[in-house]
């Protein structure tokens, strides 16, 4: 049994393969396209039991080609992974590895993965909220500044004409 880490950056992805003692079968770094990480898991296919993949801005498209070729993927949830804490370990390398050393072991904290369809209203939502919140932010800025204005403005006197 094989189990896989991959570290996800988003031009490149560094896939790491180990077996159940821990050893590095394999370890490479790719560019990000599909046809060629799926072209380095062939070897190893049949004997992959999971997939951990590192949850950043840019990991839809990954999840659902590997999920696509009948592969167990696991969405890592980076925030609650101990070595996320502060730093990052020493390389992209020894990071996969981690992962899948995690997922090995059955201690990978996972996210969860919204269903294909379902995610592009989501993906929807969350850029209306973005919107929302940036033009509250710059409302609030705005206001901040006219209370700042009206601060330093000379106080007008009325005539009692």
């Amino acid at each position: 049994m094989l189990f896989c880490g991959i570290d996800l950056h988003s031009n490149n992805s560094f896939i790491v393969i180990i077996d159940e003692d821990d050893r590095v079968v394999y370890g490479k770094r790719h560019a990000n396209s599909m046809v060629e990480i799926l072209e380095a898991m062939v070897p190893y296919q049949d004997e992959i039991s999971g997939i951990a993949v590192e949850s950043i801005f840019n990991w839809y498209w990954l999840i659902d080609g590997l999920q696509e070729q009948g592969y167990s993927v696991h969405l890592v949830n980076t925030v609650a992974v101990k070595q996320y804490d502060g730093m990052k370990h020493r390389g992209d390398e020894s990071d996969a590895k981690h992962l899948a050393h995690l997922l090995r072991l059955g201690l990978l904290p996972e996210g969860y993965i919204m269903p294909k369809d379902r995610l592009q209203c989501a993906i929807w939502r969350e850029s209306a909220c973005n919107w929302y919140s940036n033009a509250v932010r710059g409302l609030l800025r705005s206001n901040r500044r006219c209370s700042v204005i009206l601060e330093h403005a000379p106080t007008a006197t009325r005539s009692n004409n």
